[in-house]
């Protein structure tokens, strides 16, 4: 295959990535939590030189109802350089799936030719993935070198509540392939799955089971230490578990994992949402010393103290906001690592330029289950949620954020309701940040449906992992 040939967002190194074009577009997922009206993708234009900006250019229902459209991702990227000799004749960065997380069906959106009408061409079923793959609920999803790394939290139908694991699809036909593990090992729970390319290593993470999460936080299991509280290494060859390494019981649900871009490195981050101990937060690292994975805590952000009169039920016993670390992102070029921080409506950000001592350098603050922080766009209008799914530019110069969790935990933390607003936040040469005031999507702009993830055109920091230095 001539090199000529290779997709242009097909990024041979991180630096390429960022060397390239600039997003113009980013996809959206909207949900409509009372499942009265379709779930959509939507297109926003992130262009600032565009007529458009900030505003939603492109908006496709998908034609069932209850979905709960969540996480989602593309189906090839930079991975595939992986395999020299492997056929990518036609294969290219085109099609977004889309998984419903309370349906369990997968929605297949081409982006071309016109990327700001994605158009659905396909529905794998529940009833597919369950009898190829043995799972249900598809949660996230990363393009692999030979094909899509689904993985689900529930088990097959009729035994929804596990073993999750990672469906493998075909990255050209969609189709349901198998389970990718050969064998499990302990791990039960399931949540993200990320790489190290070229140590042959899938790392994995643990959320809880469908009956744990779909109707809230269930606060005797949280305080009985009963969500997934590990992280566990794999063959990615082979899909056989290696090992397990507990965070401690007290560290209730380790979520998204972030591994170094550097295809060579043998480390990343994983975010903990809630301490059973002190209701603090944390990330931590992982990387190997000799043969063996080991993690150590790099990061805690503790609560902050509230009038319990201001606090949802759940809370006012503690009389205090937990920062519900509820996602993070690591820069292309490794330096900075984005928490946000739903509960207390803040997102801070950390220079890791030396991963096992993190430093915090950045912060900025919008809605909050206390605060309510305004945007400067809006400054009369307080705003329920906080920054929640988070993604930044190849380039490491936006950050996009959006304010929906999970519809039934938006619920039960933000009662009155979250709403649904975008922020975008821009980062100068030297890391300072700054809310982009002309970038503030929200309200009827999302047609009372509430937003959760974001993919960027071409490729951001969470979609790609690199082969090459």
């Amino acid at each position: 295959m001539s090199e000529s040939k290779v997709d242009p967002t097909f990024y041979r190194t991180a630096a390429d990535a960022a060397a390239a074009p600039p997003e113009k577009l980013a996809y959206v997922v909207a949900f409509d939590r009372a499942a009265k009206e379709s779930d959509a993708i939507t297109v926003v234009d992130v262009d600032p030189a565009s007529g458009s900006y900030g505003r939603v250019v492109g908006w496709t229902d998908v034609p069932s109802l209850g979905n709960e459209l969540h996480h989602f991702g593309w189906n090839a990227c930079s991975s595939a350089l992986k395999h020299e000799g492997h056929n990518m004749d036609g294969l290219t960065r085109r099609y977004l799936l889309v998984p419903g997380l309370r349906s369990s069906n997968i929605h297949v959106f081409d982006t071309r030719p016109d990327p700001r009408t994605p158009t659905l061409v396909k529905t794998i079923d529940a009833d597919e993935l369950s009898a190829k793959a043995g799972y249900s609920r598809p949660h996230t999803l990363h393009c692999g070198p030979d094909g899509v790394f689904m993985t689900c939290l529930g088990g097959a139908a009729g035994d929804d509540d596990g073993p999750g694991g990672i469906a493998l699809l075909d990255h050209e036909t969609f189709d349901v392939l198998r389970a990718w593990e050969t064998d499990r090992g302990p791990q039960h729970f399931h949540y993200d799955a990320w790489w190290h390319l070229n140590q042959n290593v899938l790392i994995s993470s643990e959320w809880g089971s469908p009956s744990m999460i779909e109707n809230g936080i269930v606060p005797e299991l949280l305080l009985g230490q009963k969500y997934g509280h590990a992280i566990h290494f794999w063959d990615l060859a082979t899909g056989k578990h290696v090992q397990r390494v507990d965070l401690g019981a007290q560290h209730q649900m380790a979520l998204e994992l972030r591994p170094s871009h550097d295809p060579e490195a043998t480390w990343g981050f994983v975010g903990v949402v809630i301490s059973t101990e002190d209701l603090s937060g944390s990330v931590w690292r992982w990387f190997r010393e000799g043969e063996k994975w080991m993690a150590e805590k790099v990061i805690t952000i503790p609560a902050e103290p509230a009038d319990p009169t201001l606090l949802p039920p759940a809370l006012k016993p503690f009389g205090a906001v937990p920062p519900l670390i509820s996602d993070i992102d690591l820069s292309v070029d490794d330096r900075f690592l984005y928490v946000d921080c739903w509960g207390t409506g803040e997102m801070k950000q950390f220079d890791v330029s030396d991963p096992a001592h993190p430093k915090e350098v950045g912060s900025v603050r919008l809605g909050g289950i206390v605060n309510r922080t305004a945007h400067p766009a809006a400054p009369d209008l307080p705003l329920s949620g906080g920054p929640q799914m988070v993604e930044v530019s190849r380039d490491g110069r936006r950050v996009y954020f959006t304010n929906s969790l999970y519809g039934s935990w938006d619920d039960q933390f933000y009662p009155d309701g979250v709403g649904a607003w975008m922020a975008k936040v821009d980062v100068d040469p030297n890391g300072v940040l700054s809310i982009d005031e002309n970038f503030f999507p929200h309200g009827e702009e999302f047609r009372g449906r509430r937003v959760h993830q974001i993919r960027l055109q071409g490729g951001d920091a969470s979609s790609d992992s690199y082969c090459y230095r």
